[in-house]
């Protein structure tokens, strides 16, 4: 009597493997392929989820967002949204330019406005223009590029226009307008210890394309990137450097400005400045008229308001 459940004769045994082997297959590669799809789109959708809720805060720009497109999603200041550019039409007119952006060239003087006198009862003892102490030349003569004038010894320096102060003390070459390389005139400075030597100087840039110097005080009391209203003290005067008596130099001129003034030779020669610095213009121009003081104990009639200078040709 056969035995039920027992082995399968062997002729039978690899008749059936044939049988199932195809299914044993086909079962293994579907759970394969089951675990595949359950690991990869729950990773899918976690990814796309992530991705569709950074596009949707507010403020944040998809990488490959176009930047108009982006910039019109930009919430506005106001909490709406700002427009899109329209196309400019070819009889559209274009925008007015900031009052504040600077000409390439420098103002005409009689545009500037909102000087006051930086000494209040001033005396003007060296107007500006040819002189035979100055130690310029311009057109052949020799020339002073600024204004002299003098009260006494400590009196109050004040700012002649509102502006930001670029240098303040016996530091002040950059920025007072030399053409050339400075480095050998550094050099003659430290070789020599002549530094002491120099006036106390503040130039502030007016804001209005120029820049002011004072030149030779007694003390200063700002600094530089110090902001000043016009009538601010600066300092007070003095006879820092090459001066003869208590005094205060002021002088204006223009960084844009393409015309030079000519150093003496004897003087490039002996302290080796630059050989030309950029032309000044007379502060009269600027200043208010009547002037506090006339130009000298002589002068029986006010001065006249001067008329413009420039040099017959850049030198």
């Amino acid at each position: 009597m056969a035995v039920v459940g027992g082995p399968l004769p062997r002729h039978r045994w690899k008749r059936w493997r044939r049988l199932v082997r195809p299914a044993a297959v086909w079962y293994k590669g579907d759970v394969a392929r089951h675990r595949l799809r359950l690991l990869v789109v729950p990773c899918l959708a976690l990814f796309v989820g992530a991705a569709g809720a950074v596009a949707l805060l507010p403020g944040v720009e998809s990488p490959g967002a176009h930047p108009a497109a982006a910039a019109a999603a930009r919430p506005s200041p106001s909490g709406g949204r700002t427009a899109a550019a329209a196309p400019a039409s070819a009889g559209a007119t274009a925008p007015a330019v900031d009052s504040l952006v600077l000409p390439a060239t420098p103002l005409d003087p009689s545009r500037l406005s909102g000087y006051v006198w930086p000494l209040a009862h001033g005396r003007i003892t060296l107007p500006f223009g040819p002189t035979p102490w100055g130690t310029l030349i311009v057109d052949g003569q020799l020339f002073h590029d600024g204004v002299d004038m003098a009260t006494f010894c400590g009196d109050r320096v004040v700012a002649a226009h509102a502006g930001t102060v670029l240098a303040a003390g016996q530091h002040f070459d950059q920025a007072i307008g030399w053409v050339g390389d400075l480095q050998p005139y550094f050099a003659h400075l430290d070789r020599y210890h002549a530094w002491g030597t120099l006036p106390l100087v503040v130039i502030v840039d007016d804001g209005d394309g120029f820049r002011a110097i004072y030149a030779h005080f007694g003390k200063i009391v700002v600094r530089p990137g110090q902001v000043v209203a016009a009538g601010q003290l600066l300092g007070y005067e003095g006879e820092s450097g090459y001066a003869t008596g208590c005094h205060l130099h002021f002088g204006l001129f223009s960084p844009l400005e393409k015309a030079t003034f000519a150093l003496r030779p004897d003087i490039v020669k002996r302290v080796k400045l630059p050989a030309l610095e950029i032309a000044r213009i007379d502060p009269l121009l600027v200043l208010p008229w009547p002037a506090p003081l006339g130009l000298g104990p002589g002068d029986r009639h006010p001065p006249q308001p001067p008329t413009a200078f420039r040099p017959a040709a850049p030198l």
